[in-house]
């Protein structure tokens, strides 16, 4: 079952007003700045970004794996209130949009009057490499026995299942790579700008767990980014675009449990996905609108295996219908579904998937680096080897 977005009275709708991001650098980048330090950093510049001050933020919400706690962000910040504190359970990036609609949900139900979705990784600062477990020793104990140690090693076994059943095969990867390093090269807060891959450089690289080769993975970033949320009341008084709320859920489906990051136990009809389909109903069933209405996605791209699962899941093309839409250069700049207009995780950053977001916003208020025209339905997804998922649509700014 599927619950459609309350019917909000105009002045309570949920908006996001301002986003703001930290200085993006490769892991050990920021290694003489605490985590805090970046973490701040971005949320004032959201604040900045909505036309407000930092310490009138009363909301904060995050998700799985953050460190920075919102009684120390608003001290940080100077804010006399904290009304509303919340984190989405789960690793990786599965309850990112649900830090967002959190905070939706926090403004929309009078909790708080300006909430803010942040993330920051500082591996630089002596902190734990992402993906690995050594600090975790339960989490892997179904699957470690076999060798399955990373998150890369866990997820290209979904994803060969995938190109099996489906067709894809590395050329599609490669194309899709390429892709979102194109995509960085216009983004001035890309770490990868500058840097342009081609299809040999793809194939001359190293393989880390096939079919995945080394720029089949994500970034290692040091970072932070933020959005800022308030009603539609709050906002028009800021006199700031402010980008509509269309639809925000979260969801697992049933026996998934922690999917390929735990047991490799998945219903068998449901393994060579991203166990977003329950979520991409909820979404779809709240904003009242189908596939056909996305104009843009920024789809979570830890590895890029992980996107034609998403195009499937979301129902963005027909089930084996990924390979053509690859092939035919829909997600490209110009073709029927432009992603991951920032460069994604690939080359823009990785944080976990918050600046999937922040790009989202950038497309509906149409000051996105590489703008796609006349955007009207933006969707983000949260998430991809992991059990949890959560994903946005959001309305063209206003």
């Amino acid at each position: 079952m599927t619950f459609p977005m309350p019917d909000w009275p105009r002045r309570l709708q949920p908006v996001i007003v301002g986003v703001g991001e930290s200085e993006y650098r490769k892991r050990g980048g920021h290694s003489d700045t605490p985590e805090l330090t970046l973490c701040i950093d971005a949320i004032r510049k959201a604040a900045v970004d909505a036309g407000i001050e930092a310490s009138q933020l009363d909301g904060f919400s995050s998700f799985g794996f953050e460190k920075n706690e919102p009684a120390v962000v608003q001290t940080a910040l100077a804010a006399p209130a904290q009304r509303f504190a919340s984190i989405v359970w789960g690793a990786g990036g599965g309850g990112c949009s649900g830090s967002v609609m959190l905070a939706a949900m926090s403004v929309a139900t009078g909790q708080s009057q300006f909430a803010v979705a942040y993330r920051s990784i500082c591996q630089g600062d002596g902190q734990q490499r992402y993906g690995q477990f050594r600090d975790r020793p339960l989490w892997g104990s179904y699957v470690g026995p076999f060798g399955l140690m990373s998150p890369g090693l866990m997820t290209s076994l979904t994803y060969r299942r995938f190109m099996h059943e489906r067709g894809t095969g590395s050329a599609h990867l490669a194309e899709l790579a390429t892709n979102s390093r194109a995509n960085a090269q216009v983004n001035p807060r890309a770490v990868m700008r500058g840097k342009p891959l081609s299809t040999d450089d793809y194939f001359a690289s190293r393989m880390i767990a096939d079919p995945f080769r080394l720029y089949d993975c994500c970034l290692e970033t040091d970072g932070a980014c933020a959005v800022i949320v308030t009603t539609r009341e709050h906002a028009d008084k800021l006199g700031r675009p402010a980008v509509p709320i269309l639809a925000a859920a979260q969801a697992s489906g049933e026996r998934w449990s922690l999917g390929p990051m735990g047991s490799h136990n998945m219903p068998l009809a449901d393994y060579p996905t991203i166990n977003s389909r329950e979520v991409a109903k909820a979404i779809y069933a709240q904003s009242g609108l189908t596939p056909v209405d996305i104009d843009v996605a920024q789809l979570y791209d830890a590895f890029s295996g992980l996107i034609p699962m998403a195009l499937e899941d979301y129902g963005l093309c027909e089930q084996g219908g990924a390979a053509a839409m690859i092939e035919s250069g829909a997600l490209r700049q110009g073709g029927r579904l432009p992603v991951n207009t920032a460069g994604g995780m690939h080359s823009e950053a990785y944080l976990h998937g918050l600046n999937l977001v922040i790009e989202a916003v950038r497309q509906a208020r149409g000051d996105s680096t590489m703008q796609v025209p006349n955007v009207r339905h933006s969707l983000v997804t949260s998430g991809g080897g992991g059990g949890h998922k959560s994903a946005l649509i959001l309305g063209a700014a206003a």
